[in-house]
């Protein structure tokens, strides 16, 4: 088992530029249309994601599961091809790799320390590995710059992926009430047009992870010695975990997560994340990244802490239950034969149907997916699996998430309504 994580594993963030990065979060200013924020997709209120197989971006309405996926004109284009991760302890040192095809990694790739889709365009001076994530979803098309002739944002995308991040950083900056706070919370900046898309960035992150550091679950106080902390259901859980079951094997570590790309062989459905000029409705992963046949079809472990509050599970969100993921994990191929499409939580819309669940009469693509397989066959018995997901609710952290530091802000400086 892994030591116990403890605040010392995680990087230090001013609580200025916290506070700072509340409001942004919560802001609906950050969008091309501004009608979205990033808290829409990343709710506390849902675990720190949506709730959602594949979210609603740009053009929906409303928040969670409950979200729609709008009408007319600015009904949504395309669903956001992957499942909302969670938020949980992103703020850790050890974290070096985010996304679920890990584009994004501390690198000496480029002078800006991180190998990223921005690649030598992404700015200098983020404060971590987060704060560099935070930019991105800023100007992805479908989840919060909208589209092409819609607004300055989309079009600045359009042109190159680093044109729209200033045209964003001036319409937070010439708010007043922003200008003052990044005066107060970042010494270099004297006065409100020194503001960048990294001040931006910086504040994000520092809000993130400070409001979503969790190392008190149960399991946490098992591992600093309070034998007491977990059931004995639990405890035979955590033997299975760290044994027979084999899922330390890639959730190890003090973060539950080895950072690497494992192929489960999770049923596909959606859009897909696909590769530049791929034709095809599908999603290969880490290969999208790399562009190596051997990291076909493989997504990044997630940590799992908070787990028990982040579902639906896997890198498309295909299943709603702890139990389900972890049925797969033990039998991939069995649990492919048997999924059902209506598992998915997908909002309704009719003129996307088509492609949601296309790639499931590609005879081709499903028999190229299952030559990929990172995970064996375990035989367990139901009171086995029983006691894992038992195992898996001791990871729910206590009053880091019942008593966030900053909590969701009643107003924001735009004056922007809030998605609550």
């Amino acid at each position: 088992m892994p030591a116990p994580l403890t605040r010392s594993d995680f990087l230090e963030f001013d609580r200025k530029q916290a506070a700072l990065g509340q409001l942004l979060f919560y802001d609906k200013i950050l969008s091309g249309n501004r009608n979205i924020a990033c808290a829409t997709c990343h709710h506390p209120e849902f675990g720190t994601g949506d709730g959602l197989s594949l979210g609603i971006g740009e053009g929906g309405k409303g928040l969670g599961p409950g979200r729609l996926a709008g009408t007319g004109e600015s009904r949504i284009k395309k669903r956001i091809p992957r499942n909302a991760p969670g938020l949980w302890n992103l703020g850790a040192k050890d974290l070096h790799t985010l996304f679920h095809d890990g584009r994004i990694s501390i690198a000496e790739t480029y002078e800006n320390g991180f190998n990223s889709p921005a690649e030598e365009w992404l700015p200098e001076g983020f404060n971590s590995l987060l704060a560099a994530q935070a930019v991105f979803p800023l100007v992805a098309q479908f989840e919060m710059s909208g589209n092409p002739k819609e607004n300055e944002i989309a079009g600045a995308v359009h042109d190159r992926i680093d044109a729209a991040w200033p045209i964003l950083a001036k319409r937070v900056r010439v708010i007043p009430e922003y200008g003052q706070m990044f005066i107060e919370a970042f010494n270099h900046v004297e006065s409100a047009e020194d503001v960048t898309i990294v001040e931006i960035a910086n504040s994000l992150a520092a809000f993130q992870a400070i409001e979503w550091q969790s190392y008190d679950s149960p399991f946490d106080r098992y591992l600093a010695g309070d034998t007491e902390a977990l059931s004995a259901q639990q405890k035979h859980g955590l033997d299975l975990f760290y044994g027979k079951a084999g899922c330390s094997s890639c959730h190890s570590g003090s973060l539950l997560s080895d950072q690497k790309f494992h192929a489960l062989g999770l049923p596909p459905f959606g859009p897909g994340r696909t590769r530049r000029f791929d034709p095809k409705v599908r999603d290969t992963g880490r290969m999208a990244e790399s562009d190596s046949l051997e990291d076909a079809y493989r997504f990044r472990t997630p940590m799992l802490r908070n787990v028990e509050l982040t579902a639906p599970y896997g890198h498309n969100g295909a299943y709603p239950t702890l139990e389900g993921i972890i049925r797969h994990h033990l039998d991939p191929d069995g649990m492919l034969a048997k999924w059902d499409p209506k598992l998915a939580a997908l909002p309704s819309a009719p003129w996307l149907e088509t492609i949601d669940f296309v790639v499931w009469s590609d005879s081709r693509e499903m028999a190229r997916q299952r030559l990929f397989r990172d995970v064996e066959t375990i035989d367990l018995s139901d009171s086995e699996i029983d006691a894992i997901v038992d195992f898996m609710k001791a990871l729910t952290g206590a009053d880091s998430v019942a008593f966030p530091p900053f909590g969701i802000p009643t107003s924001v400086p735009s004056g922007l309504p809030i998605d609550k």
